[in-house]
């Protein structure tokens, strides 16, 4: 819920209540009241706080879920959760549904692992190969 984004995004950034107030035009007790869901901002506070936040008002109004973590913050923009996978015996894992329809990823494509020796991105092949090639295209140009 909005209540409880807005609370979880304030401390995450270290703000306080005053801080936040000040950046969107508002007083504190103003709010202090949509943290504790007595009211909620118009739509043009919610564009401002989504900003401020680095989020989309969509993602700010909603209250996202994680397994085994619970509620997770909105993710910033262009940035998700798709939930978590169980690494198989093999290593194989199942891409979640809403993950590959939103990356157009294909039964049978072609996907390159990086890693920043944390975790790891999965790139379409094609892409990354164009991508590669353009940079040594301008190295040996």
């Amino acid at each position: 819920m909005l209540k409880d984004n807005l609370a979880m995004l304030r401390n995450l950034n270290g703000f306080s209540q005053e801080q936040i107030a000040e950046k969107i035009g508002i007083s504190r007790q103003a709010y202090a009241k949509w943290e504790n869901g007595a009211t909620t901002p118009d739509i043009e506070k919610a564009a401002k706080l989504a900003e401020v936040y680095g989020v989309t008002v969509d993602s700010l109004l909603k209250t996202e879920t994680a397994d085994g973590v619970g509620m997770v913050p909105p993710a910033p923009k262009g940035k998700h959760l798709w939930g978590s996978v169980i690494l198989g015996d093999r290593g194989q894992i199942v891409i979640p549904k809403a993950a590959r329809d939103s990356l157009g990823f294909k039964g049978g494509e072609r996907l390159i692992v990086a890693s920043d020796g944390v975790g790891i991105a999965l790139i379409p092949a094609e892409l990354f190969e164009s991508k590669m090639r353009e940079v040594m295209g301008m190295i040996s140009g």
